[in-house]
């Protein structure tokens, strides 16, 4: 995908031959001060908008980097931490798809070393192919970054929950990557398996499992897909064809109208195919990926009741609702919907 408005030749450290991608004869002892003075800039500017970035140490099995566990890497990982960590919005990855070129014991040592070196012990993670390959009960790990495609995303970030809890330390649950704009590889979900509706509800789907997830923007534009953007999905440019992120907007302002890390998981608490979570007594959210009605176990009490349009972002108030048991009108279209409880 190199072209003139794209480049892999991202390097952190001076070279002889740069413009190599296999022999650049780099200098690990001596810093590209412009390369990082780049990533300082960007960081500022995400800061500004409230953006966390996601620094992600290493990245391939190519052989123009430092070879693992030496003391090049650890220079680079020690000046990485030195320039960035005073930076609040960063969260430390140690690389993408870790487990099919670094080990179990390498990642322990080497986010113990992040975990030792950060002044402002920032988040860390790693991002392995299998979510078996975490290291889930260390201090230095501050949170999972799994990828996995299904689309049973609600079982599967339950069961992470689970998993981590067995550990003693409860951090957050993460699926770093399950799917892209209009991305159809044949491994995937076809078609409209990543469209930007299927995506959106995918993300509900995590989210009411108290969990998170990121987003993946559209694949059918930028660097040598016509029109050639110098974008898409590969590296964040994207235009107005690109839908999802309308999507997940209204999901924030859903989230973001109350206490949602007061809350926990409780689909014991609804009818089947509905999902809730709950901070029992006080507050209720549920979803309902299909119309119907919600048919919710409540404390005793009165409660304000609304709608709310995952697709819109619009409301509709309801009746009060009373405990211990409550139904739901039939939701208002044949859509997802999800309902928002307080007690008065």
């Amino acid at each position: 995908m190199t072209d003139k408005n794209f480049t892999m030749l991202l390097r952190a450290w001076v070279a002889a031959r740069p413009q190599s991608f296999e022999r650049p004869e780099i200098d690990f002892t001596r810093f590209d001060v412009a390369y990082w003075q780049k990533w300082e800039r960007m960081l500022r500017y995400a800061r500004d908008r409230n953006m966390i970035i996601s620094a992600v140490l290493d990245i391939s099995t190519h052989h123009t980097q430092p070879v693992a566990g030496s003391e090049d890497e650890q220079r680079y990982i020690r000046y990485a931490l030195a320039r960035l960590s005073a930076f609040s919005n960063v969260t430390w990855d140690l690389g993408d798809d870790l487990d099919s070129y670094r080990d179990e014991k390498w990642t322990h040592k080497t986010g113990t070393f992040i975990f030792e070196n950060d002044p402002y012990r920032h988040l860390a993670t790693s991002h392995p192919v299998n979510p078996e390959h975490q290291d889930r009960a260390s201090a230095w790990f501050g949170f999972t970054s799994i990828q996995e495609w299904s689309r049973r995303q609600h079982e599967l970030m339950l069961d992470q929950r689970r998993i981590q809890l067995k550990t003693g330390r409860i951090i957050p649950q993460t699926n770093e990557e399950y799917g892209y704009e209009d991305h159809y590889p044949k491994w995937a979900p076809k078609p409209p398996g990543d469209s930007a509706d299927v995506l959106r509800r995918v993300a509900w789907d995590i989210a009411m499992a108290g969990a998170y997830g990121t987003a993946g923007e559209s694949a059918r534009r930028g660097v040598n897909i016509w029109p050639d953007t110098g974008g898409g999905w590969i590296n964040g440019r994207g235009d107005d064809t690109q839908i999802m992120f309308q999507g997940y907007a209204h999901m924030v302002d859903f989230f973001t109208g109350f206490e949602w890390w007061k809350t926990a998981p409780h689909d014991e608490l609804v009818n089947k195919g509905a999902y809730c979570l709950a901070e029992p007594g006080a507050l209720y959210a549920v979803y309902l990926p299909q119309r119907g009605k919600a048919m919710i176990r409540l404390d005793e009490g009165r409660y304000r009741a609304n709608w709310f349009n995952p697709r819109t972002g619009e409301t509709k108030t309801l009746p009060i609702a009373s405990g211990p048991a409550w139904t739901s009108p039939e939701s208002p279209d044949s859509g997802d919907w999800a309902l928002l409880l307080r007690k008065e």
